[in-house]
Protein backbone atom coordinates (compact mmCIF):
# COMPACT_ATOMS: atom_id res chain seq x y z
CA UNK A 1 0.00 0.00 0.00
CA UNK A 2 1.61 3.37 -1.22
CA UNK A 3 2.04 6.37 1.70
CA UNK A 4 -0.97 8.08 0.19
CA UNK A 5 -3.46 5.25 0.22
CA UNK A 6 -2.28 4.91 4.07
CA UNK A 7 -2.69 8.54 4.73
CA UNK A 8 -5.54 8.48 3.17
CA UNK A 9 -7.10 5.55 4.86
CA UNK A 10 -6.06 6.79 7.80
CA UNK A 11 -8.33 10.11 7.27
CA UNK A 12 -11.27 8.06 6.32
CA UNK A 13 -11.18 6.36 9.32
CA UNK A 14 -11.36 10.05 11.28
CA UNK A 15 -13.74 11.08 9.08
CA UNK A 16 -16.09 8.21 9.52
CA UNK A 17 -18.78 9.78 11.85
CA UNK A 18 -18.68 12.82 9.83
CA UNK A 19 -19.40 10.79 6.51
CA UNK A 20 -22.21 8.77 8.24
CA UNK A 21 -23.74 12.64 9.00
CA UNK A 22 -23.60 13.61 6.00
CA UNK A 23 -25.43 11.07 4.53
CA UNK A 24 -28.59 10.91 7.35
CA UNK A 25 -31.03 13.45 6.23
CA UNK A 26 -30.80 16.47 8.33
CA UNK A 27 -30.74 20.07 8.24
CA UNK A 28 -30.02 21.53 4.87
CA UNK A 29 -27.39 24.10 6.45
CA UNK A 30 -25.42 21.30 7.88
CA UNK A 31 -25.66 19.21 5.00
CA UNK A 32 -24.14 21.70 2.77
CA UNK A 33 -21.35 22.81 5.36
CA UNK A 34 -20.10 18.97 5.69
CA UNK A 35 -19.85 18.85 2.05
CA UNK A 36 -18.08 22.12 2.03
CA UNK A 37 -15.76 20.73 4.29
CA UNK A 38 -15.29 17.26 2.44
CA UNK A 39 -14.20 18.78 -0.20
CA UNK A 40 -11.63 20.88 1.14
CA UNK A 41 -10.03 17.78 2.91
CA UNK A 42 -10.18 16.31 -0.35
CA UNK A 43 -8.56 18.85 -1.58
CA UNK A 44 -6.18 19.24 0.33
CA UNK A 45 -4.80 15.63 0.07
CA UNK A 46 -4.40 16.21 -3.15
CA UNK A 47 -1.80 19.29 -2.74
CA UNK A 48 0.67 17.09 -0.44
CA UNK A 49 3.08 15.03 -2.60
CA UNK A 50 4.40 11.94 -1.27
CA UNK A 51 7.62 12.89 0.04
CA UNK A 52 6.20 15.16 2.90
CA UNK A 53 3.67 12.73 4.12
CA UNK A 54 6.50 10.54 4.15
CA UNK A 55 8.52 12.72 6.41
CA UNK A 56 5.26 13.30 8.64
CA UNK A 57 5.07 9.51 9.09
CA UNK A 58 8.62 9.48 9.65
CA UNK A 59 8.33 11.87 12.61
CA UNK A 60 5.71 10.00 13.92
CA UNK A 61 7.44 6.76 13.94
CA UNK A 62 10.46 8.60 15.75
CA UNK A 63 8.80 8.93 18.50
CA UNK A 64 7.90 5.13 19.18
CA UNK A 65 11.54 4.58 19.39
CA UNK A 66 14.73 4.72 16.95
CA UNK A 67 15.11 2.12 14.74
CA UNK A 68 17.06 4.02 12.06
CA UNK A 69 18.47 7.76 11.26
CA UNK A 70 19.11 9.35 8.10
CA UNK A 71 22.50 11.40 6.83
CA UNK A 72 20.34 14.00 5.94
CA UNK A 73 19.94 17.78 6.91
CA UNK A 74 16.91 18.56 5.22
CA UNK A 75 15.93 15.09 6.85
CA UNK A 76 17.08 16.22 10.47
CA UNK A 77 15.84 19.76 10.88
CA UNK A 78 12.49 18.34 10.14
CA UNK A 79 12.61 16.50 13.81
CA UNK A 80 11.53 18.36 16.31
CA UNK A 81 13.95 20.08 18.44
CA UNK A 82 14.97 17.69 21.47
CA UNK A 83 14.17 18.64 25.28
CA UNK A 84 17.12 20.08 26.74
CA UNK A 85 19.21 17.82 29.27
CA UNK A 86 23.24 18.12 30.37
CA UNK A 87 23.99 14.81 28.22
CA UNK A 88 21.96 15.49 25.38
CA UNK A 89 24.42 19.23 25.72
CA UNK A 90 27.62 17.76 26.00
CA UNK A 91 27.25 15.20 23.53
CA UNK A 92 25.70 18.28 20.91
CA UNK A 93 28.69 20.25 21.97
CA UNK A 94 31.25 17.33 21.58
CA UNK A 95 29.92 16.90 17.54
CA UNK A 96 29.52 20.65 16.73
CA UNK A 97 33.59 21.83 17.57
CA UNK A 98 34.51 18.06 16.80
CA UNK A 99 33.02 17.54 13.74
CA UNK A 100 30.79 19.73 12.74
CA UNK A 101 33.00 20.75 9.42
CA UNK A 102 32.53 17.03 8.58
CA UNK A 103 29.13 16.98 7.74
CA UNK A 104 26.03 15.15 8.99
CA UNK A 105 27.99 11.60 8.32
CA UNK A 106 30.87 12.57 10.49
CA UNK A 107 28.54 14.13 13.10
CA UNK A 108 27.39 10.76 13.35
CA UNK A 109 30.43 8.65 13.58
CA UNK A 110 31.98 10.92 16.78
CA UNK A 111 28.69 10.85 18.46
CA UNK A 112 29.20 6.48 18.14
CA UNK A 113 32.68 7.16 19.66
CA UNK A 114 31.50 8.88 22.59
CA UNK A 115 28.91 6.54 23.52
CA UNK A 116 31.22 3.64 22.33
CA UNK A 117 33.35 4.73 25.07
CA UNK A 118 30.41 5.01 28.05
CA UNK A 119 29.74 1.53 26.89
CA UNK A 120 33.50 0.61 27.66
CA UNK A 121 34.95 -0.83 31.15
CA UNK A 122 37.92 1.69 30.35
CA UNK A 123 35.90 4.82 30.79
CA UNK A 124 33.56 6.86 32.82
CA UNK A 125 30.03 5.42 32.20
CA UNK A 126 28.34 8.74 31.00
CA UNK A 127 28.30 11.33 28.26
CA UNK A 128 29.79 14.01 29.98
CA UNK A 129 32.73 12.51 32.24
CA UNK A 130 33.67 10.66 28.92
CA UNK A 131 33.74 13.78 26.79
CA UNK A 132 35.51 16.26 29.29
CA UNK A 133 37.68 13.10 30.71
CA UNK A 134 41.29 14.71 31.31
CA UNK A 135 39.96 18.20 30.63
CA UNK A 136 42.47 20.51 32.75
CA UNK A 137 45.31 17.79 33.22
CA UNK A 138 48.57 17.98 31.00
CA UNK A 139 48.35 15.63 27.89
CA UNK A 140 45.20 14.41 29.28
CA UNK A 141 42.27 15.39 27.58
CA UNK A 142 40.59 13.01 25.33
CA UNK A 143 38.79 15.27 22.38
CA UNK A 144 41.06 18.16 21.57
CA UNK A 145 38.27 20.67 22.12
CA UNK A 146 38.07 20.76 25.58
CA UNK A 147 41.99 21.58 25.91
CA UNK A 148 42.78 23.66 23.00
CA UNK A 149 42.82 27.16 24.62
CA UNK A 150 39.73 28.29 22.84
CA UNK A 151 36.87 29.34 24.48
CA UNK A 152 33.61 26.99 24.06
CA UNK A 153 31.36 29.78 22.12
CA UNK A 154 28.51 28.28 19.39
CA UNK A 155 28.87 30.93 16.69
CA UNK A 156 26.53 29.02 14.43
CA UNK A 157 23.01 28.19 15.78
CA UNK A 158 21.76 26.03 12.75
CA UNK A 159 24.95 23.75 12.68
CA UNK A 160 24.71 23.40 16.64
CA UNK A 161 20.76 22.86 16.14
CA UNK A 162 22.01 19.80 13.71
CA UNK A 163 24.37 18.46 16.31
CA UNK A 164 21.48 18.46 18.91
CA UNK A 165 19.46 16.77 16.98
CA UNK A 166 22.30 13.95 15.68
CA UNK A 167 22.80 14.07 19.83
CA UNK A 168 19.48 13.20 20.35
CA UNK A 169 19.10 10.23 17.88
CA UNK A 170 21.86 8.23 19.77
CA UNK A 171 21.14 8.80 23.03
CA UNK A 172 18.14 7.34 22.15
CA UNK A 173 19.97 4.15 20.40
CA UNK A 174 19.97 5.26 17.13
CA UNK A 175 21.93 2.20 15.47
CA UNK A 176 25.83 2.35 15.37
CA UNK A 177 26.30 1.60 11.48
CA UNK A 178 29.90 3.87 10.77
CA UNK A 179 32.71 3.11 12.71
CA UNK A 180 32.31 -0.56 13.98
CA UNK A 181 32.83 -0.05 17.96
CA UNK A 182 35.27 2.91 17.16
CA UNK A 183 36.94 4.45 20.32
CA UNK A 184 38.72 6.58 19.02
CA UNK A 185 39.98 9.09 16.01
CA UNK A 186 41.87 11.73 14.84
CA UNK A 187 42.35 13.79 11.62
CA UNK A 188 44.28 12.83 8.38
CA UNK A 189 46.92 15.56 9.32
CA UNK A 190 48.10 14.04 12.93
CA UNK A 191 49.75 10.10 13.18
CA UNK A 192 49.55 9.23 17.00
CA UNK A 193 51.11 6.67 18.60
CA UNK A 194 48.22 4.56 19.29
CA UNK A 195 47.15 4.54 16.02
CA UNK A 196 49.66 1.46 14.94
CA UNK A 197 48.06 -0.24 17.91
CA UNK A 198 44.40 -0.37 17.76
CA UNK A 199 42.19 -1.50 14.82
CA UNK A 200 41.35 0.88 12.03
CA UNK A 201 37.75 0.52 11.41
CA UNK A 202 36.72 3.46 8.78
CA UNK A 203 37.73 6.26 7.37
CA UNK A 204 35.01 9.14 7.18
CA UNK A 205 36.01 13.01 5.78
CA UNK A 206 39.13 13.88 7.39
CA UNK A 207 38.44 11.42 10.68
CA UNK A 208 40.33 8.19 10.69
CA UNK A 209 38.48 5.74 13.56
CA UNK A 210 39.86 2.90 15.47
CA UNK A 211 38.79 0.57 18.09
CA UNK A 212 40.54 0.26 21.04
CA UNK A 213 41.74 -3.83 22.06
CA UNK A 214 39.62 -4.66 25.07
CA UNK A 215 42.82 -6.03 26.89
CA UNK A 216 44.38 -2.52 26.82
CA UNK A 217 43.86 0.78 29.19
CA UNK A 218 43.20 3.69 27.77
CA UNK A 219 46.21 5.13 25.67
CA UNK A 220 45.37 8.89 25.39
Amino acid sequence: MSIRSVTALGLAMCLGPALQLAAEPGPQGVDARLSALLGEEHAAMGAIDDAHVERILTLAEAGEGVDEARFDTAWLRELPRPEASEELGCLATALYFEARGEGVQGQFAVAEVVLNRVDAPDYPDSICDVVYQGTGERHACQFSFTCDGNAETINENGAYGIAKRIAALMKEDAPRVLTDGATHFHTDAVNPAWSDKFSRTAKIGAHIFYRQPIQLSRAD
